[in-house]
């Protein structure tokens, strides 16, 4: 991974680089599933409550943004692009509101620590890419991001529509074995943070333009981890208890794993689009957190699990399908 500031020269990818960029498209999305395997083990690790969870996440972005500190200083290109991030805000090019990506980072973290160890990896995945799915339709058709509004379309509207149903399929058999409040609230509390990333990657699809990916990214890690060490103090004053780091090292990669997909995002979205992008992460959240489970957990995924990943990767290939022929990829 390079830091270096000086943009390469634009070239048409050649049929290889298009080739293999569809699976690490996919490892990308998995990569988003085996974080939110490693922040909720780790949330486990450290004790319980939402103290637990949320310290999870602080220590998630907080070794990511150590890592994104140091590589940012490193490099002087990358130094001079934070210096334009700073004056871009005090010049108003960009909004203090257009910073605020790294909110919705910081939520999706904090709710992987509290609901993973509750209701799994496959079903927070599910439940996430639902919400990623419907909110971008309404975040595009809006105009939020940086290209403007954009007309709800075929192929958007199956992704969204199969990503439903995926969850609808993927929640019914657990729901019906073990209906609870809390199973309902913390399926919910994913939802809403995959659709609080549909709103990240539009505010800072709008720093990008500005700063490039790099800073954006790390913008990103500054203001969530700030909220996430409020957050942590007032969280303690909630119910739960800490029992202290623990020495599993691997437990500690959360943070890297998140610079990882994000930067593998940022070079792969220049091959294919943004519209192959997400519905390749989104196959690949769906079903990397089923293997998780089977393989990892050694938990019978079962039908319902089969049907939600299969329903997820027929919407993506049913999309690409619909997809108009002038719509770049």
């Amino acid at each position: 991974m390079t830091t270096d500031a000086a943009a390469p020269p634009v070239h048409a990818p050649s049929t290889f680089l298009r080739v293999i960029a569809v699976p690490l498209m996919l490892v990308a999305g998995g990569a988003v599933a085996v974080q939110s395997q490693i922040n909720g083990r780790l949330a486990a690790a450290l004790g319980e409550g939402p103290r637990a969870g949320i310290g999870a996440a602080v220590i998630s972005f907080g070794t990511g943004l150590v890592v994104l500190v140091v590589l940012t200083a490193s490099s002087a290109g990358q130094r001079r692009r934070a210096a334009v991030l700073l004056t871009s805000l005090r010049s108003g090019s960009i909004r203090p509101a257009e910073l605020a990506g790294g909110l919705m980072g910081a939520f999706l973290v904090s709710t992987q620590g509290i609901t993973v160890g509750t209701i799994g990896v496959a079903l927070f995945s599910v439940a996430l890419t639902a919400g990623q799915s419907a909110s971008s339709l309404v975040v595009d058709h809006l105009g939020f991001g940086p290209a403007g509004h954009q007309a709800l379309s075929a192929p958007r509207a199956v992704a969204a529509a199969f990503a439903v149903a995926a969850v609808l399929v993927g929640t019914g058999s657990r729901l019906a074995d073990e209906v609870s409040v809390q199973l309902v609230v913390f399926a919910l509390l994913a939802f809403l943070a995959g659709a609080g990333s549909a709103v990240q990657q539009a505010l800072n699809g709008r720093v990008s333009r500005h700063v490039g990916p790099w800073v954006t990214t790390l913008n990103n890690f500054v203001v969530g981890w700030v909220a996430l060490v409020v957050a942590f103090g007032l969280s303690l004053l909630l119910h739960g208890r800490l029992d202290g780091l623990p020495g599993t090292w691997w437990l500690y990669l959360g943070g890297a794993i998140g610079i990882s997909f994000i930067w593998l995002s940022a070079v792969l979205v220049r091959v294919h689009g943004v519209l192959v992008l997400g519905l390749s992460m989104i196959a690949g959240q769906v079903v990397g957190a089923q293997l998780i489970e089977a393989l990892i957990d050694h938990e019978a995924v079962g039908a319902a699990g089969y049907a939600a990943s299969g329903l997820t990767v027929l919407g993506v290939l049913l999309a690409l399908g619909l997809r108009p022929r002038q719509e770049p990829t």
